[in-house]
């Protein structure tokens, strides 16, 4: 979440003046940044004219440390200056500062949401981007477009000292990260939880309690986290999305998400608390 001290949304900037402003930079899922040594960063110009890059679409995201925020959807490869380059966005959590990351997703979410809503999905003519609010308007049959967020919940099952951990198919590096899943039309989140974990696990879970949520754009979730605990059965993997899945105690974690992710957080929460229990 972006702090409060250091983030303002507006939909109308202000003059810049000259001053320093962030540029979030995507080409398809690659966002633009500055390497030098181990260090990654964000670009600060004061105009985007100084990065030499094709400009398809552009938004206003607010000022985040007082500066102007800009996301820009590009349709160059590679960059243009020294020390620039294209990465895979997700790639760079926890390798950019946390508060960057966040609003990095944000443009990434904004942008993806842009290239898909072009023409009206109700009468196909072209829409514009309204200037008062996010979101685009078709003129022609007054259709309202806002950006599409999916809800999806996200649990840490817990019986005892032990946590449920599930390896899902297209996790890489032998990753274990918790339960996920996305809200069916008619659900509330507590359902969506009870359904998901036995649908992909085969338990039923009890006593669910409100974590947290982070909003996540790969492609456009906003995840809601969940505790909750053990009720009845034993684990049966679906074969489907997850192909692994175990109780495991804060001394035998296998490898799970950063602490950057919610499920990083719920999963570093459950180890600072229950560490000690035999």
């Amino acid at each position: 979440m972006l702090s409060r001290n250091l983030y303002d949304r507006y939909f109308i900037p202000e003059p810049a003046d000259g001053k320093p402003v962030w540029f979030f930079i995507f080409n398809g899922n690659k966002l633009l940044v500055k390497v030098t040594g181990d260090n990654i960063t964000v670009p600060v110009k004061t105009t985007i004219d100084e990065l030499k890059i094709r400009t398809l679409a552009k938004f206003y995201l607010g000022k985040l440390d007082g500066y102007d925020c800009y996301c820009i959807d590009t349709g160059d490869n590679a960059a243009t200056q020294e020390g620039m380059v294209f990465r895979k966005f997700y790639t760079l959590l926890g390798q950019i500062d946390e508060e960057i990351f966040m609003l990095a997703g944000k443009a990434y979410h904004i942008l993806n949401w842009d290239k898909k809503n072009r023409y009206c999905g109700t009468c196909g003519a072209n829409t514009e981007t309204k200037l008062d609010e996010l979101a685009k308007v078709c003129h022609k049959c007054g259709n309202i477009i806002y950006p599409k967020i999916s809800p999806a919940v996200i649990v840490a099952v817990l019986k005892g000292n032990e946590i449920l951990l599930a390896q899902a198919k297209n996790f890489k590096e032998n990753m274990y990260s918790l339960v996920a899943g996305f809200v069916e039309p008619g659900e509330t989140f507590e359902d969506c939880v009870q359904r998901e974990v036995f649908e992909e696990v085969g338990i039923k879970v009890k006593n669910l309690k409100y974590f947290g949520s982070q909003p996540w754009p790969f492609p456009d979730s906003l995840m809601v986290g969940y505790t909750a605990e053990y009720e009845s059965g034993e684990i049966l993997i679906d074969g489907n999305e997850i192909i692994s899945a175990g109780w495991f105690t804060s001394r035998n974690m296998p490898n799970t998400p950063t602490g950057g992710s919610i499920a990083g957080q719920i999963i570093n929460w459950f180890c600072k608390n229950f560490g000690n229990m035999s």
